[in-house]
């Protein structure tokens, strides 16, 4: 499951979250929608992406469009906090406090190749909460992350790398919507996402 990709010196050694959150970059998107941006957060992100793309529990789910079921263009996988690898539990934590939110769900996608997308849309967080908050860290190859007001409007684009970190707050699930498109020369990745089950309000 790891053709095609190349670690960076960058991405090796261990796992290590950037605790301090240095460098961390807010873009309002408007008046009650925001998204930070860590470039690097996460050291050694080459590490875990192999990590896990070779042991997680990878499925691809079906969904139905129209008349007719298909698979969705990329992998899955969830766990428990308790059950996690390590180093996903520690990120949770050092966001949970940064951030004040119990992040109490960890899932992931992995983007094989540039094939592999996710469609426009909003996190079903945003059932449970006013203003919900996902976090996501990025590990592999390059992708490209959009978000677009629901509904019509500017969007926003961002050349995501292995180790960043992005988290989307305020309204955000609710109002905008957001994206991995396909690209013809994407290469492998892998974003691990984290939600609150809870409104936390």
């Amino acid at each position: 499951m790891t053709a095609h990709f190349q670690p960076s010196l960058f991405g090796a050694g261990d796992p290590e979250p950037d605790a301090s959150f240095t460098g961390l970059q807010r873009h309002q998107l408007d008046e009650q929608c925001w998204i930070d941006v860590a470039s690097g957060w996460l050291s050694g992100a080459d590490t875990l992406f192999l990590q896990l793309a070779e042991s997680a529990p990878w499925q691809q789910r079906d969904r139905w469009m129209y008349d007719h079921r298909v698979l969705e263009p990329r992998l899955t996988c969830s766990w428990s906090l308790e059950q996690a690898p390590s180093p996903l539990g520690t990120m949770a934590a050092l966001l949970s406090q940064h951030y004040g939110v119990d992040l109490d769900t960890v899932a992931a996608n992995y983007y094989r190749d540039g094939r592999d997308s996710v469609a426009w849309h909003g996190d079903r967080v945003r059932l449970v909460a006013q203003r919900p908050l996902v976090a996501i860290v990025s590990l592999g190859s390059r992708r490209r992350f959009g978000l677009r007001p629901r509904g019509g409007g500017q969007g926003r684009w961002f050349a995501v790398d292995g180790g960043d970190l992005l988290v989307m707050g305020g309204r955000s699930q609710h109002d905008w919507e957001h994206s991995v498109p396909k690209s013809a020369r994407g290469g492998p990745r892998i974003s691990v996402t984290y939600r609150h089950s809870e409104s936390g309000e």
